[in-house]
């Protein structure tokens, strides 16, 4: 196949009309089995919130680098929030060819989970310059969220689990990261936008600009492009989700490479468990159908609470900061 699987989720969302909520969870579950990526169409963010967002986050990275700075991670402190410049960012040891806003979910400092110290949880930075770009990204999230646990509703039936089993349970209080992401165009012929990995967390909801550049790798080892289809989401499974499934739900590699010759933008919300929870895996049988990652770790040793997990992961993406900013004490 060439092309990823359309679902249209707005049953999900709705969840009054059970046959069509059926088809969307049962095609949810192929599309993740098979390929861990998808497109999720009539998700309930209109088209003029995208361009709101879009014409935004233009906006801010048309900023001089100076004022980009005046809110760069190294001023978000344990909430790891903030702006990274080109080559920030790390995947795969490799620089990326991109900068990006790191944002979640907007908590006060009196949330319990920020008067504990609890790292990636806190406030956002937002740039004084583009005063429009909070209001765009915090109805955005919202809406975004809402298509998250729609999915999750989805996911659950696929796996012949109560419809509320992760809203009851591992994603009661999900843990939200946001990113904005920039891709300049140029560079060298063998720049990666981002380089080849698998997401770390539960579930990916991406938009995207027109301009495209996203690959996924199939289970035979080919790249399948997955170009913008309009205003739909692009969902992928993680690393944890594949965990939880004991490998039913593929986690599958992915890269970007922007050869359109434009500005590209990207938004993923990565939806993700209770910080809190632990991630042992689901009451299902284990898949026969196990493939070897790309990059010989084995997603099914891991143990403890989600937190754990994540801090061991992010700060191999920002290394200059990890010791710093991870450490809840």
């Amino acid at each position: 196949m060439s092309a990823l699987p359309a679902i249209d989720i707005g049953p999900l969302l709705a969840m009054d009309d059970r046959a069509a909520v059926d088809r969307a969870a049962s095609a949810i579950g192929a599309a993740s089995a098979e390929y861990g990526f998808f497109y999720a169409e009539g998700h309930g963010i209109g088209d003029a919130l995208f361009d709101r967002l879009e014409a935004a986050s233009h906006a801010f990275f048309a900023l001089p680098e100076a004022e980009k700075a005046a809110i760069a991670m190294a001023h978000g402190g344990t909430a790891w929030r903030g702006w990274f410049p080109l080559g920030g960012e790390l995947t795969s040891g490799r620089p990326d060819r991109k900068e990006g806003l790191y944002l979640g979910e907007e908590l006060r400092a009196a949330d319990p989970r920020v008067a504990a110290g609890w790292p990636l949880h806190g406030a956002n930075l937002w740039p004084a310059a583009v005063p429009a770009l909070r209001d765009a990204v915090e109805e955005y999230l919202a809406a975004t969220v809402a298509a998250a646990e729609a999915l999750m509703r989805g996911m659950a039936l696929a796996l012949d689990l109560p419809v509320d089993h992760f809203a009851a349970g591992i994603t009661r209080r999900p843990t939200l990261l946001f990113r904005i992401f920039h891709y300049p165009p140029g560079g060298a012929a063998d720049d990666l936008g981002v380089g080849e990995h698998s997401d770390y967390g539960l579930l990916t909801l991406l938009g995207q600009d027109a301009h495209g550049g996203l690959e996924v790798r199939a289970a035979d080892g080919s790249w399948i492009a997955v170009p913008p289809r309009g205003r739909a989401l692009v969902v992928n499974i993680g690393d944890m989700f594949e965990r939880l499934t004991r490998g039913r739900f593929r986690s599958a590699p992915h890269r970007v490479i922007n050869a359109s010759g434009r500005e590209r933008l990207s938004w993923p919300l990565f939806y993700d468990p209770d910080f809190a929870a632990s991630v042992d895996p689901l009451p299902i049988p284990a898949t026969t159908r196990l493939l070897p990652r790309w990059d010989g770790i084995d997603v099914h040793e891991a143990g403890g609470t989600y937190g754990d997990y994540l801090i061991g992961k992010v700060g191999k993406v920002f290394p200059d900061l990890a010791g710093k900013n991870l450490d809840p004490a």
